[in-house]
């Protein structure tokens, strides 16, 4: 367990910890056992969510899968937002705060088995879900404000958005069509809003070197569907004697673009932003600009099996120029959300400064080449790899 100092006269009981918010500048800070253990079931919700991308795809349902995906991919990202900065102010480790995150866990696994009839329009399991995990989250805050009071000011604004808001998301249930789409946006808007409300005057004592691992650790499950559309390449290359060639390039161009997108983001030290400019502006963009990480992250996975089945003849509705930015577009999106986040348009190095979104327009404009979708995936790699050139040599921040 993570045990934090008592105060005088208290008595520590394994059980139950008073929930007082961690310091800021704690030596050594990393992530428990019990955070990993939370990311490790997020998995299977990212996975579920690139599945019904891929299949979306597969239908020629481009703009249906594409859109439900960012749906969906914000419940997920969004619930695991949310519990990863609140333990980094207050995770106590005792009995309660381990239950409480079990319940929430729940809710994830509840998330994922609703992904796919969510993408058929049907979010009432998914709701069920995303409402467990943040009423969960609207417990914690409670606690929090009990037992530490310069911090019930925020705790108590948490848990009074949090739980208006999921009273909203029940409500949107009973809506269809144009309607549901746009109380979608608006609940979304105000679930951004609520960290805002609560962190603007009164802030809470996140860790900056542990949230950036939390986010390190999370892009790296993200890049692990990028190795499953990879290594599906290869299975079907063994399966297809035909188009072996395509296929071994594409699971090449798969592990050399999952490679350098790892590189990239962890070229540059994470925390580097948090530490320096350690504003609400900052932490918010930052934080929240991490969704189009993730989301094309794993939409990158999803790309290359829409590749594999568009050279194994298996896909009918979909074009090769659609086929080929199934894979470019996340990767494009990789790219500027990286620069954005770690590198910066300011950075000294100006034609790193430049390189990214260069590169990223080049790699879009790949899809365009009449060449086989296996080869723009190829150009698709080596462009990103390039990049990873280029910017290793960078001033670091």
């Amino acid at each position: 367990m993570t045990e934090q100092p008592p105060r005088p006269g208290s008595r520590i009981r394994l059980w139950h910890r008073p929930m007082l918010a961690r310091d800021r500048s704690e030596r050594h800070r990393v992530a428990t056992p019990l955070e990993l253990l939370f990311d490790l079931c997020f998995v299977v919700a990212v996975g579920q969510a690139a599945a019904q991308l891929h299949h979306a795809f597969a239908e020629g349902h481009i703009g249906h899968g594409v859109f439900s995906f960012a749906l969906v991919f914000f419940a997920i990202w969004w619930g695991w937002l949310n519990f990863s900065w609140f333990a980094s102010a207050f995770d106590t480790d005792d009995v309660p705060y381990r239950l409480a995150t079990l319940v929430q866990i729940a809710g994830g696994l509840t998330v994922a088995a609703g992904v796919e009839t969510a993408f058929e329009g049907d979010f009432r399991l998914m709701v069920a879900g995303y409402v467990l995990m943040r009423l969960s989250m609207v417990t914690q805050w409670l606690r929090a404000a009990r037992s530490d009071p310069p911090c019930r000011p925020a705790a108590l604004r948490y848990a009074v958005g949090i739980t208006a808001v999921q009273v909203l998301w029940i409500a949107r249930l009973w809506l269809s069509g144009t309607p549901a789409v746009i109380a979608f946006f608006v609940l979304v808007v105000l679930e951004l809003a609520v960290p805002l409300w609560a962190e603007r005057r009164f802030g809470t004592t996140w860790h900056p070197h542990h949230i950036a691992e939390r986010y390190g650790l999370f892009t790296l499950i993200v890049l692990g569907e990028v190795i499953l559309g990879a290594t599906t390449a290869i299975k079907e290359g063994a399966a297809e004697a035909e188009h072996v060639g395509g296929l071994i390039s594409l699971a090449a161009a798969g592990l050399v673009l999952v490679f350098a997108m790892w590189w990239l983001y962890f070229d540059q030290p994470g925390h580097a932003r948090l530490v320096r400019r350690p504003t609400l502006f900052t932490t918010m963009s930052w934080g929240y600009g991490h969704y189009l990480i993730f989301a094309s992250a794993a939409a990158v996975g999803a790309g290359l099996e829409v590749a594999v089945g568009y050279d194994t003849h298996t896909l009918h509705d979909v074009g090769p120029i659609a086929a080929a930015m199934a894979t470019t577009v996340p990767v494009a999106i990789f790219l500027l959300s990286v620069w954005l986040l770690h590198i910066g348009p300011a950075n000294e190095c100006r034609p790193i400064a430049v390189g990214f979104p260069v590169t990223a327009v080049l790699v879009v404009a790949a899809s365009f080449t009449p060449v086989p979708i296996h080869v723009t995936a190829v150009l698709t790699a080596a462009l990103v790899a390039v990049t990873v050139v280029f910017a290793h040599g960078r001033p670091r921040e």
